[in-house]
């Protein structure tokens, strides 16, 4: 082997991030698996193939790795979100029936996260900080498709009276609600399912003034369609 094709050594920083991943990954696994109260340090250390001391150079507590993991899991989410948005938009697609796909992804596919969720959820109504990271959370996930859900309102003709927030809130609670119903019985929930539901929801909203008011008609969700 020539020097040339040696694998690079990791700088220590690049090191430090590799066993931050791993610790991560192995505690996304047992906290699932075994539950977070069930679930020890030791446990996640040894399947991460490191010792307890790794885990503690890396995180204060159980309940701060916990967070780490949700805050982690949230980047990924929101990072696939926004390259699905943009690849609808570069094809001309409906964002909306794109996102359907990614809903039908997580609630077929990221079982364990599933179960993470809710084992986060459990710990975060008992401990302040835990509530307000989850508060946090939500609100860039609400911020990271406050526009494009105001752009649908806007194309609808929705009256001003009607918040682009609570319009985010409720999208935001239809989608999760969704995955659940998605992995209660999969026939119940399709890809084309959160496009329609979130129509029928506009549909129902007050229009700006002059504009004719919809009789059955799909309202537009695609930047492709256009106004009535």
């Amino acid at each position: 082997m020539s020097r040339d094709d040696k694998p690079r050594r990791l700088t220590r920083a690049e090191s430090k991030e590799r066993t931050r991943r791993r610790l991560l990954d192995a505690a996304a696994h047992t906290f699932a698996q075994r539950g977070y109260t069930a679930a020890s340090l030791e446990e996640i250390a040894e399947a991460a193939g490191f010792s307890v001391g790794a885990v503690y150079s890396n995180f204060d507590s159980k309940a701060a790795l916990l967070a780490a993991l949700m805050a982690d899991r949230h980047v990924d989410l929101m990072d696939r979100v926004a390259q699905t948005i943009r690849s609808a938009g570069a094809q001309s697609q409906d964002p909306l029936t794109a996102l359907g796909g990614v809903l039908i992804a997580i609630a077929d596919k990221d079982i364990d996260a599933a179960v993470l969720k809710t084992e986060f959820w459990l710990q975060a109504v008992r401990n302040p900080d835990l509530m307000r990271l989850e508060a946090e959370s939500s609100a860039r996930t609400l911020e990271a498709v406050r526009d494009i859900l105001a752009d649908i309102l806007d194309r609808n003709d929705v009256d001003d009276s009607v918040s682009v927030e609570d319009f985010a809130t409720t999208t935001f609670a239809l989608f999760s609600g969704l995955i659940r119903q998605r992995r209660i019985d999969p026939g119940r929930v399709t890809e084309e399912t959160f496009g329609r539901a979130l129509a029928w929801q506009i549909a129902g909203m007050p229009k700006k003034r002059g504009t004719r008011r919809s009789t059955g008609a799909r309202p537009t969700t695609s930047n492709t369609e256009p106004k009535e």
